[in-house]
């Protein structure tokens, strides 16, 4: 008998790429439309320089959907009735992440704090269930790579 899926659980069948009916399933609603929403954000702002592309990163850890250039922008992380954004800040972003850290949101700021800090970068691990937390990771993404087209 298959035990059924646990909060936070990847999507793990190998055998096909998720697609949008399949990640809405798996996260929820609600988290699929902050999904959707960040898809569309990144679409808007940055007009053709990505092409997300599906990885299967092995069976505990699933499928995740990159965003990348010549370096990995962000990653999508569809988990069972969750929804989570990898973002990597090298050095030159942690400096300007430190620059604002009084502006940024206190639960992202412990976020930061609390992750551990690797050679090529933090991997700050965004839950969102907000737009909040939807702004705080397009704050980051911009940090990371200035939109190319103007906000407004």
């Amino acid at each position: 008998m298959e035990q059924s899926p646990q909060i936070g659980d990847r999507i793990t069948d190998k055998s096909a790429l998720p697609d949008d009916s399949t990640v809405r399933d798996w996260i929820g609603p609600k988290a699929f439309g902050h999904w959707a929403e960040l898809r569309k954000w990144i679409e808007a702002y940055y007009p053709g320089v990505f092409v997300p592309d599906w990885l299967y990163r092995g069976k505990k850890r699933g499928w995740s959907l990159r965003y990348k250039k010549s370096k990995a922008f962000c990653t999508f992380l569809p988990e069972y009735r969750l929804f989570s954004v990898e973002v990597v800040l090298g050095a030159a972003e942690r400096e300007k992440f430190e620059a604002r850290r009084y502006g940024w949101r206190s639960q992202l700021v412990k976020l930061y704090d609390e992750t551990r800090t690797y050679p090529d970068g933090k991997w700050l691990k965004v839950a969102i269930s907000s737009a909040a937390d939807r702004h705080d990771v397009t704050e980051l993404l911009s940090l990371k790579r200035p939109p190319s087209r103007s906000r407004g």
